[in-house]
């Protein structure tokens, strides 16, 4: 289904970042609306994703201290608690999910919490480097972003439905990936990545501290050894945080 709206937000542009908006042909989505029904329903890993992949990976969003990212296994040591793939970032610093918006923190470990939404710029160039390994077309990919992100009104530019949301088309080559930040420094990444030969999908979400990926088990094997990630093997119907 085609979805349009409006609002007084500023109209959407043509390029975001490098990425180009698509106008008309909605084709290249059609794989994600067509998901058998409750296969990949919303609050799951596969929903937030997409469904099929052999295997999956949540990469969790960094912490920081000082404006510098920190790994959760390093503020989970400091509350003598181990992060997993299931684990929740309320649970490892051992408070409610309503106190962990309050103003908590642990001198000298961290002092600003994971960022929910899409992939952080930091955490998409590590993962575009490993995703380019494991695509035969990384010149010729596909972006996905929520229309209700940011200062702009997508206007006439239809959308197409996944799990609970309504995403803007876009094309552009998998580097491109991060290059909305070049648009606005607080800009939101593309939700939803998948290159031409749908060899993996990448998938995160306004509310979410992490970001899923789904693939072959030798991508999702590098996606948890890289160093400049801090990511877990899940499986597809998995609750997400």
């Amino acid at each position: 289904m085609i979805i349009y709206g409006s609002t007084d937000r500023e109209p959407g542009p043509e390029r975001y970042g490098r990425l180009r908006v698509q106008t008309d042909d909605l084709t290249p989505a059609a794989w994600l609306t067509e998901r058998r029904p409750g296969h990949g329903a919303f609050g799951t890993v596969a929903g937030v994703s997409a469904p099929g992949f052999p295997a999956y990976a949540r990469v969790l969003h960094p912490a920081h201290l000082d404006e510098q990212p920190v790994r959760w296994e390093t503020v989970g040591a400091a509350y003598r608690r181990k992060p997993s793939g299931g684990t929740c970032w309320h649970d490892l610093i051992g408070v409610t999910r309503d106190e962990s918006y309050g103003d908590v923190y642990l001198p000298g470990v961290w002092d600003e919490g994971p960022g929910e939404g899409p992939t952080p710029p930091d955490v998409a160039r590590a993962l575009i480097a490993v995703l380019a390994r494991h695509t035969g077309t990384p010149d010729r990919c596909w972006f996905a972003l929520w229309e209700g992100y940011g200062r702009w009104e997508w206007g006439g530019v239809p959308r197409f439905e996944t799990p609970h949301r309504d995403k803007v088309l876009m094309a552009g080559a998998l580097a491109d990936a991060d290059s909305p930040e070049s648009l606005d420094p607080f800009a939101e990444l593309p939700d939803l990545w998948w290159p031409e030969d749908r060899a993996w999908c990448v998938g995160g979400d306004t509310d979410l501290k992490s970001t899923y990926v789904g693939g072959s088990e030798a991508l999702i094997a590098d996606l948890v050894a890289d160093p400049a990630l801090e990511a877990h093997r899940v499986a597809d119907t998995d609750p997400v945080d």
